[in-house]
């Protein structure tokens, strides 16, 4: 328990929280599962009554089209939150699968713990519902960005559009991203084989450097406030 509980005190979510209100109201409704390589814990339409914060291993949250190919929404890795935007839906339907992208664990808390008044001390429960309601902004956010990618019609203008985004939240030119090529293409909506294709052809006129998943853009420019623009 005390490794979970040094794990849970590291996450967004319930950093701040004191060890014996993690330790003695939250940990006792734990369920943790694991999840192989290729597992959907979440498929369209199964209703998610409780959440659930990612130790190991890697949830992709995606859309499969009927023809086989699929849109990847976003990753979560360890300290990140699965079901976050389901449990205060009035449905609580996913629309959504998600799946397990690596061998992953996963400890599930009810919804409960935050929906209702008395299932934590009362000013705790405020805390983790300020908290939890910051992270869903965060990935709200995070899918403006990908919506603002995904409005580019040409498939170099993606590229730069999501390289440059990665640039200037870093606030650096030069990052390793956590998609390998295929999940990129997944991410971007595009074929695999053309980002590979456009990715050379981008580094061969000296725009990038790149090897697997790491990237220099040799078309940005920083400046001393940090931030990064284009020459």
């Amino acid at each position: 328990m005390e490794e979970l509980l040094d794990s849970l005190k590291e996450t967004e979510l319930f950093s701040g929280l004191p060890d014996e209100v993690i330790r003695d109201s939250i940990l006792p409704h734990r369920q943790l599962q694991e999840y192989r390589k290729g597992v959907f814990p979440i498929v369209p339409q199964q209703r998610v009554n409780r959440f659930g914060i990612v130790l190991t291993g890697k949830i992709h949250l995606m859309h499969i089209f009927t023809e086989g190919s699929y849109s990847l929404m976003s990753n979560l890795k360890p300290g990140e939150i699965l079901g976050a935007d389901l449990i205060f839906t009035r449905s609580q339907l996913a629309p959504y699968h998600a799946m397990a992208a690596a061998d992953t664990r996963v400890v599930y808390f009810p919804a409960e713990l935050m929906t209702r008044p008395g299932t934590l001390p009362e000013m705790w429960r405020t805390v983790l519902l300020q908290q939890f309601t910051m992270w869903i902004s965060t990935m709200n956010m995070k899918k403006e960005y990908r919506l603002a990618i995904l409005s580019k019609n040409g498939l170099r203008e993606r590229i730069t559009t999501y390289l440059t985004m990665q640039a200037s939240r870093r606030q650096k030119t030069a990052f390793t991203i956590s998609y390998s090529r295929e999940e990129l293409a997944a991410f971007l909506c595009v074929n695999r084989s053309a980002l590979s294709h456009e990715l050379s052809r981008m580094q061969s006129e000296g725009l990038i450097s790149f090897r697997k998943n790491y990237f220099c853009l040799h078309y940005l420019k920083p400046y001393e406030n940090g931030q990064v623009l284009p020459f």
